[in-house]
């Protein structure tokens, strides 16, 4: 009896498992992302999502598919009814046009709106230089990334 009760305190297991993923979102033929995880759990109650619980790795591309900025994560979840896809835990994203590293807590694409945003703290490193905020906006081709209200930027020289 103890067993069958604490089967029923957890969640169901998922619907669907897929090991070793490599998915790609392109548009008009020219490649826009590429995302790759280990592990992708696919739920369909209480509410329809997809988990990513041992992370992803996302590739943006621009229109001549070359990658412009490279997002990591440790865990992610992607509501599909909702059209919202919610990355946590040690976020790093590297634009690869400018140098900057940026490290969040939690990262929200709305796919709907074509927009990624997080409310969080940031910290945004380029070169000598690093830029304090209190969130971060850009399109969802990583072309226009915004920090939301800087506190503070520092630089150093190393001699």
């Amino acid at each position: 009896m103890e067993k069958i009760k604490l089967f029923d305190d957890h969640q169901a297991p998922p619907d669907n498992v897929l090991k070793e993923a490599r998915v790609q979102r392109s548009e008009s033929a020219s490649l826009q992302m590429q995302m790759e995880a280990p592990r992708i759990e696919r739920y369909s109650t209480p509410e329809p999502r997809t988990l990513y619980p041992q992370g992803v790795r996302v590739t943006f591309f621009s229109g001549a598919d070359s990658p412009t900025a490279i997002l990591t994560a440790k865990r992610a979840v992607q509501y599909e009814k909702r059209n919202l896809t919610e990355v946590r835990d040690s976020v790093v994203i590297i634009d690869l046009r400018s140098g900057d590293t940026t490290y969040l807590d939690e990262l929200t694409w709305d796919a709907g709106q074509h927009r990624i945003y997080s409310e969080k703290p940031i910290r945004s490193v380029n070169g000598q230089r690093v830029t304090i905020g209190d969130g971060f906006e850009s399109d969802d081709g990583m072309q226009s990334p915004q920090i939301i209200h800087q506190r503070g930027t520092v630089e150093w020289k190393e001699d």
